[in-house]
């Protein structure tokens, strides 16, 4: 008899089990109805926000300086290399010179021939016309004195009318030989012609000795300033023409960033802006810089604004044209209410609002927002810290149950 029962008890039970197990299962599925579907959501966090424009550029040196012959020359030496560093004087091009030098040493020899006619009139011409000048006065007086005795020979009758014209005709020649060798004289002095021509012969020569040694210079293409040298189209031998870019600086002093910056964020920036840069070969090394021009005109083509920003200490693996990356800090805003951008429905619009889970139900929120960053958005109005709000796509009505399941941010 016990054997029969204890059969009959293993019979059923399994078929026990089965009906607890499909009952506990009913009473889990009504309780996860009642509760409502699973709904991710992220939080509303509190914490310093930045809002920043990025946009991408390159390096730029705020001028560069392109060098050329001034004179047309056959290439003789070039003792640099390209993107070698050279001070001011450094030599770069050196021309054959044989030409201009002896353009030089002609032009020198002027000068001396120029002085030495000044020499000339102020050691010789000058001593003979005063000679003369004085040898016309002795026959000027001697002269005179005939005359006056002639006219007194002539009242008391000893001579004729004709020995005293004579004797005043020579007494005027030798009045006119003074006047002439006094006129002489005075042309040789300092404020006389001769002397003037003489000195502006000197200048003269001087003046073309000066050219041609600043022409003879020009055979030596020197750095104007402090620079590293970022192209070079010169070779030795090469006929080079005058005007002609032979090499291009880029100086040294103040590295500039230029990007551009899409027209939609024009507002957002501003003169005086600070922003971290990094070059895209060295993305881990970061350095500042500050916004110091805005184009006034706007790309029609691409729709941005060119923006040029001051590096005062470049990193040393910055070059010339390196592609960069730059985050502009255009706003700051120390424990602000954030969110996912996603997470606001009608963010674009005069009503932003969100669904909040709130006791296990959907209600809706309107939001009023702040400044933009990062896909995160200031709440200004409208939710608290830790409020968790509803992302994506939902079907759910509000007042309807629901679930979270939290979203990592």
């Amino acid at each position: 008899m016990q054997m029969i029962k204890t059969s009959i008890f293993s019979k059923w039970r399994w078929q026990y089990l089965a009906v607890a197990l499909v009952l506990c299962l009913a009473a889990y599925f009504l309780v996860q109805r009642g509760l409502g579907p699973q709904v991710a959501v992220e939080p509303v966090l509190q914490r310093d926000f930045v809002q920043s424009v990025v946009a991408s550029g390159h390096v730029q040196s705020p001028h560069r300086v392109d060098i050329g012959a001034q004179i047309t020359g056959t290439v003789a030496r070039v003792p640099v290399r390209e993107g070698q560093t050279v001070t001011a004087g450094t030599l770069l091009i050196e021309l054959v010179p044989m030409e201009l030098q002896a353009a030089v040493r002609q032009a020198d020899i002027a000068v001396l021939q120029a002085q030495a006619k000044l020499r000339q009139l102020l050691e010789v011409q000058a001593p003979v016309a005063d000679q003369a000048l004085r040898q016309a006065q002795a026959t000027q007086a001697n002269a005179n004195a005939a005359f006056k005795r002639n006219q007194d020979l002539f009242k008391q009758g000893f001579i004729g009318q004709a020995a005293l014209d004579e004797a005043g005709k020579a007494a005027e020649l030798a009045d006119a030989q003074v006047r002439s060798a006094q006129k002489q004289l005075d042309t040789t002095a300092p404020s006389g012609s001769d002397y003037a021509m003489a000195l502006t012969a000197v200048s003269q020569a001087r003046a073309a000795a000066d050219a041609a040694h600043a022409r003879a210079d020009y055979a030596s293409i020197r750095a104007p300033l402090d620079g590293v040298l970022i192209a070079r189209n010169v070779e030795v031998g090469d006929v080079v023409q005058a005007g002609k870019v032979l090499m291009t600086l880029s100086p040294h002093g103040k590295t500039q960033i230029v990007i551009a910056v899409d027209e939609k964020n024009l507002h957002l920036i501003a003169l005086g802006q600070k922003a971290l840069v990094s070059a895209d070969a060295y993305a881990q090394q970061k350095f500042e810089a500050e916004l110091v021009y805005i184009n006034p005109g706007v790309n029609a083509q691409t729709g941005a604004v060119d923006v040029k920003l001051d590096v005062d200490r470049a990193p040393a693996v910055l070059r010339q044209d390196m592609t960069v990356s730059v985050d502009i800090e255009v706003a700051r805003r120390p424990q602000a209410l954030l969110l996912g951008s996603a997470a606001v429905r009608d963010a674009e619009t005069a009503a932003p609002w969100v669904l909040r889970l709130r006791n296990g139900r959907v209600e809706k929120v309107a939001v009023r927002l702040g400044l933009r960053s990062g896909g995160q958005v200031e709440l200004l109005e409208g939710l608290q810290a830790g409020d968790q709000i509803i992302t994506g796509t939902t079907t759910l009505q509000v007042g309807a149950r629901a679930r979270a399941i939290t979203v990592a941010r």
